[in-house]
């Protein structure tokens, strides 16, 4: 089953987790000595963040590195941008009542 990338970020862990390894790749070891559960856990919240495609994994040696995939956080983004313009719209339109507010007070 695919995952869509709003399901991933639903999840406190997996923000936090995609916040730890948005500077630098980090092995699944790392990743969980920044949790208080278990590396299956965290395990199990890397595979949800592949299958979204939001991380992906590098094989190194022995180790697998889990990086960001930036591209796909900007899908998140695109579909935030809609909001951002309403929220811009009516804070625009809250400054504007604020002024004339303060000007009628004058």
């Amino acid at each position: 089953m695919r995952r869509d990338v709003f399901q991933a970020v639903a999840d406190p862990t997996r923000r936090a987790i995609i916040a730890l390894i948005a500077m630098q790749a980090m092995t699944p070891n790392g990743i969980a000595q920044h949790f208080d559960s278990t590396r299956q856990a965290v395990s199990k919240h890397l595979r949800i963040l592949v299958e979204c495609e939001l991380v992906k994994q590098q094989h190194k040696g022995r180790e697998i590195y889990y990086q960001l995939e930036i591209d796909k956080m900007k899908e998140i983004d695109n579909w935030l941008q809609q909001f951002r313009e309403i929220w811009e719209i009516r804070f625009n339109q809250l400054d504007d009542l604020l002024a004339n507010v303060k000007k009628e007070k004058q």
